[in-house]
């Protein structure tokens, strides 16, 4: 008797060493991805035992996938519905991740949980603070061009809203930093809006207007180009007020106090009255603390540090133009950047502009010069998955100023990367300096936070000075690791080896594939007779099936596909394709058994019973959708050729994932246990429709 999934759900959970062992449950087109508390509490033959399961893979750290199939989203389901289960739930990536960051923590807890705060609460943000920044920058090429004067008091009302798209995000700034930090510290998140809110609405903006409210007073800045120091009478008791807009060590040094008065107010109130409650408490006690203490002190903070930054910016631009593009390597891999990101966009909301991220960006070229290097060399050496690697995050940098694919993908797996790269730094740092002081100006200013992208080039003055110093941090990063290599000797030669042992296989394997279709086409007409009389004999169907390749590209072998899973062939014999077009066709004649909803992945069952997977990219499951669209839908009917899927692949490399293809045939072992074999066919430079899987039986 055929197991329900429900006993195969549970019998999973069991597998891997129960419920409680489960920090983190998600899956992709076939395979539930564990993050467990204990890896080596997993029984993999009794996974393997289990009818559903296809296989099961143990990956670094406390990770385990169990290959189930098709069949994966109704397992998923069922164990998620299981009353084991239902304490906990399938954290996100990023839950995931911040729990790995907390097992890591050692004698420095502290440090590690402040730099993790402030990461939590910058990190969602910068998606919008990229596009504000573009905005800014567009609008900066218009003026530049003569088409709009982008900082003139009396701009058309077109232009005025238009500043509304990116002053939106800065101006609300400090409300979107107490929401992220007030998840970062488990409390609910509108409570920390509200209070940081509370600071900004018109009411409290009221109070700084001596002519709406006869108890302001207000007296000149001592902070040259500031609005004037005011102070409002409340109740008796003067308060500092403040323009918070754009503030973030407000909201920052906000919510590390709502942390104590939220979880004080929860462990006195009932837990039933905790919904009305603990957020009364806890607003009623915050916003007076914030307007009166945390407010101002936060405001002295951000002023302080940036004049700080900015003497040393203009007394000692050698040492201030050289240090940070020194520093910034060091800093980002770590997650401690953030403080200085915190202290650009203070130096924005309180100078106006910033003179950080000139400098800064120098290093994030540097970064882009030495990625772009790599690729010269990955193409020079016909190094595809390195080749494949440094497009995308070349890309990512380039166009978004994003420097994580560089470094996590490249820059801090080979050794001989960060010295050249550091000299690259050195150099625009360099340029920076001198032509600060040959100008007579103190440094490069930026109108506002950005990442340092080609795009944003123009929200830097003088632009002439920041972009020779960005071009000379990129090319003596790319010429250093260009003419001297980012591999040892020994890395190379291994690297040549195996290159050439695998190119050597595929030439043998292209020459077998020019003479595939007259092979594959004499056994099925010879066969024809012979099947017609086993058919008398038996009820058993010989198979001849030809599986194409879905896109133009390389065949190569599973065992260089970059996926530990496809390549244990528990998912199946198969091949993997490098495609070089985003158009992807079946692989074979049948219906259409499994879309999946980001529509990366495609099952496809031949009328002879042969079942194949089409798996476009590694782990592209996280990308959800994105740069992938569905031509065919479940259940209909396609012939080999009939276009599936068309995809970008320039954006899933610019994400950071291979686009290498898998394709196997899932149900290998059933058809050897009926005399069938699955034969790759390997080949370099093949097109859409070209053989690259056999399957036959006698």
């Amino acid at each position: 008797m055929e197991p329900t999934t429900q006993s195969a759900a549970q019998a999973i959970i069991d597998g891997v060493g129960g419920s409680d062992n489960i920090t983190s449950l998600s899956h992709c087109a076939t395979r539930l991805r564990f993050e467990l508390v204990d890896g080596s509490k997993v029984d993999e033959a009794a996974l393997d035992a289990i009818p559903v399961v296809l296989g099961s893979v143990p990956q670094s750290g406390d990770r385990h996938q169990v290959i189930v199939g098709g069949a994966v989203q109704g397992v998923f389901t069922d164990i998620m519905n299981l009353p084991s289960m239902q304490k906990g739930g399938a954290g996100s990536d990023a839950d995931v991740k911040a729990a790995a960051r907390a097992k890591a923590r050692g004698k420095n807890a502290w440090l590690d949980s402040f730099f993790e705060y402030l990461g939590n609460s910058f990190r969602p943000l910068l998606g919008v603070l990229l596009g504000a920044s573009l905005v800014i920058a567009f609008a900066a090429v218009l003026d530049a061009f003569g088409v709009v004067e982008f900082r003139a008091a009396d701009k058309p009302a077109g232009w005025i809203f238009v500043d509304s798209i990116w002053h939106a995000v800065f101006f609300f700034l400090p409300l979107m930093v107490a929401y992220n930090a007030s998840k970062a510290l488990n409390l609910d998140p509108w409570v920390g809006f509200s209070v940081m809110a509370a600071l900004m609405t018109p009411d409290f903006v009221k109070l700084s207007n001596p002519e709406v409210v006869t108890s302001t007073v207000c007296t000149p800045s001592p902070i040259p180009g500031a609005a004037d120091a005011c102070t409002a009478t409340i109740f008796g008791i003067p308060m500092p007020l403040n323009d918070y807009s754009g503030a973030v060590f407000v909201p920052l040094i906000m919510v590390a106090v709502l942390a104590i008065v939220f979880k004080a107010a929860q462990k006195i109130v009932p837990q039933n009255l905790h919904l009305v409650f603990v957020p009364f408490i806890s607003m009623v006690i915050m916003v007076p603390v914030s307007a009166f203490l945390i407010g101002p002190l936060g405001i002295w903070i951000g002023t302080s540090l940036g004049q700080g930054l900015s003497w040393l910016n203009t007394s000692a631009p050698f040492v201030f133009a050289l240090l940070i593009p020194m520093v910034y390597p060091f800093l980002v891999p770590l997650g401690l950047h953030w403080p200085l990101n915190a202290l650009m966009l203070a130096n924005i909301q309180t100078l106006g502009y910033d003179f950080i991220q000139g400098p800064m960006g120098t290093w994030n070229f540097a970064c882009f010069g030495a990625t772009a290097a790599v690729l010269v060399i990955s193409a020079r050496e016909r190094d595809i998955e390195m080749r494949q690697t440094s497009t995308g995050a070349l890309v990512a940098g380039l166009a978004g100023g994003i420097s994580e694919p560089s470094l996590y993908g490249i820059h801090l797996r080979f050794k001989r990367i960060y010295p050249r790269m550091l000299v690259g730094c050195f150099t625009g740092g360099l340029i920076i300096a001198v032509g600060s002081v040959v100008l007579g100006i103190d440094g490069v200013r930026a109108s506002t936070f950005a990442f340092t992208s080609v795009l944003t080039i123009p929200i830097f003055s003088p632009i002439l000075l920041y972009v020779v110093a960005i071009a000379g941090a990129f090319f003596a990063a790319f010429f250093l690791i260009l003419f001297s290599d980012y591999r040892t000797a020994e890395e190379k030669a291994a690297f040549r080896a195996t290159r050439d042992a695998q190119e050597g296989a595929l030439a043998t394997a292209t020459a077998g594939a020019v003479a595939a279709p007259a092979a594959v086409a004499a056994p099925v007409a010879a066969a024809a007779p012979a099947a017609a009389a086993a058919t008398a004999a038996a009820p058993a169907q010989p198979i001849h099936e030809t599986v194409v390749s879905p896109s133009a590209g390389d065949a190569v072998s599973l065992d260089d596909s970059g996926d530990a899973v496809f390549a244990s062939r528990a998912m199946g014999e198969g091949v993997a394709v490098l495609p070089s077009e985003g158009r992807f066709v079946a692989p074979i004649s049948g219906k259409v058994a499994t879309v999946f909803p980001t529509g990366h992945a495609y099952g496809i069952k031949s009328a002879s019973g042969v079942e194949v997977l089409v798996h476009i990219g590694i782990d592209t499951v996280k990308l959800e959708g994105k740069h992938f669209e569905a031509k065919v839908r479940k259940g209909q009917d396609v012939q080999a050729g009939d276009l599936i899927a068309e995809v970008d692949l320039d954006g899933v490399r610019a994400a950071g994932y291979p686009t290498a293809t898998i394709v196997t045939v899932m149900n290998t072992k059933a058809l050897k246990r009926k005399g069938a074999t699955v034969t790759p066919v390997l080949g370099s430079g093949i097109t859409a429709g070209a053989p690259i899987i056999r399957v036959d039986s006698e």
